[in-house]
């Protein structure tokens, strides 16, 4: 539960972007690599691992758009 309120913790940020007040794209790009790798992790396990997966997710998506609209300006 704290991984994803952690991530939703983006949508500011994408929101402020949006606005025309980007933020800086490197930490929503690591997150995006983070999840990425803990969501293969989960997946690749002999017997997935649903709790990382489920937790690291958003953090795919939210971390994806956070660093792209922090790039647009």
């Amino acid at each position: 539960m704290l991984s994803v309120i952690m991530y939703v913790s983006y949508i500011t940020q994408i929101a402020n972007n949006l606005d025309g007040h980007p933020g800086s794209p490197w930490q929503p790009l690591a997150a995006f690599f983070n999840c990425t790798m803990w969501t293969l992790y989960g997946v690749l396990k002999p017997k997935k691992d649903w709790p990382i997966i489920v937790a690291n997710i958003p953090g795919i998506f939210l971390g994806a758009t956070a660093f792209l609209t922090a790039l647009i300006h």
